[in-house]
């Protein structure tokens, strides 16, 4: 296994002694792919971001409902959680595109948490 950087490969005896390596079962990365590893392990999952009520409300979307029916099922205004929702996008960086459901994308990066 293998990755090196085909920009930072400059010295062919190097490229081809990480090649035969990667064929006798070594692995071969770039120092720059790995000193990049730590960083992207730590980030967190957008929703670890979300608050219990924008956890619940996002739930209640996930299982299609509408608006009203989440305010009804949660015991508040249609407002709070039209509110909600907005805060959820935003935590999200889900921002206003043309031709996408950001309810949608709410919903599917749920599902995949």
């Amino acid at each position: 296994m293998g990755y090196l950087l085909k920009d930072r490969v400059v010295q062919i005896d190097e490229f081809l002694e990480a090649l035969e390596g990667v064929g006798r079962g070594r692995a071969a990365f770039d120092p720059e792919v790995v000193r990049q590893l730590p960083a992207r392990s730590t980030r967190t999952d957008p929703l670890s971001r979300l608050t219990a009520r924008e956890r619940e409300v996002l739930a209640q979307m996930a299982e299609g409902h509408a608006n009203a029916a989440i305010a009804r099922r949660l015991y508040v205004s249609q407002s709070a959680i039209e509110k909600h929702i907005n805060a959820i996008f935003d935590k999200l960086e889900l921002s206003e595109s043309v031709g996408y459901s950001r309810r949608v994308l709410a919903v599917l990066r749920y599902l995949d948490s």
